[in-house]
């Protein structure tokens, strides 16, 4: 093996690891020193790839993440409304990752790793960087939920009862007065 594929292995095994003692134990329990012995690698190369359980964890959120946008991308026929769909039923696939991260109370990566994808830079106009925020949190919100029950339907189900939820909402304003405030 190459430097690389050496390197690649060793956080590889990192991760798998610690999802494993993740499954064992409360995550503030898991010591370096059981993560690397877990892991079979030394503490240098634990430092020289994190800097921290918690970082182990947000590597591999990125990771999957980025796994997620190049599927995206490489759909030739994406639809804009399959988007959602997609993006839970890939949630879904990847399951056993993200309810670990919520039991063990580091939810917040995901949310981390969601407004990295938003890609919301100074250089965005106010208003788009707002809109990609909110967008980001509610779907942070609707993730948390689902892996708070359990995340027992699919994604396209989900995605389906979100759409329905948000079409009730909108016969309902629709046919509700609206108030008007003089200012």
């Amino acid at each position: 093996m190459n430097n690389q594929e050496k390197n690649s292995y060793v956080k590889r095994q990192i991760v798998q690891a610690l999802l494993a003692l993740m499954e064992e134990r409360a995550f503030s329990e898991i010591s370096i020193c059981a993560l690397t012995e877990r892991a079979c690698v030394g503490r240098a190369s634990f430092y020289r790839n994190f800097e921290s359980k918690e970082d182990v964890l947000r590597q591999e959120a990125e990771r999957l993440m980025r796994e997620w946008e190049s599927e995206w991308a490489q759909r030739e026929s994406a639809a804009p409304e399959d988007f959602l769909t997609e993006l839970l039923n890939f949630y879904q696939r990847h399951a056993a990752f993200y309810l670990l991260l919520y039991r063990a109370g580091q939810s917040g990566v995901l949310l981390d790793a969601m407004l990295r994808s938003a890609d919301i830079t100074p250089e965005l106009p106010n208003a788009a960087a707002y809109l990609k925020s909110a967008m980001a949190y509610m779907l942070y919100g609707w993730v948390i939920e689902w892996m708070r029950r359990g995340m027992q339907e699919s994604g396209t189900e989900l995605a389906r009862m979100i759409r329905a939820a948000q079409a009730e909402e909108a016969a309902r304003q629709s046919g509700s007065p609206r108030v008007s405030r003089a200012g």
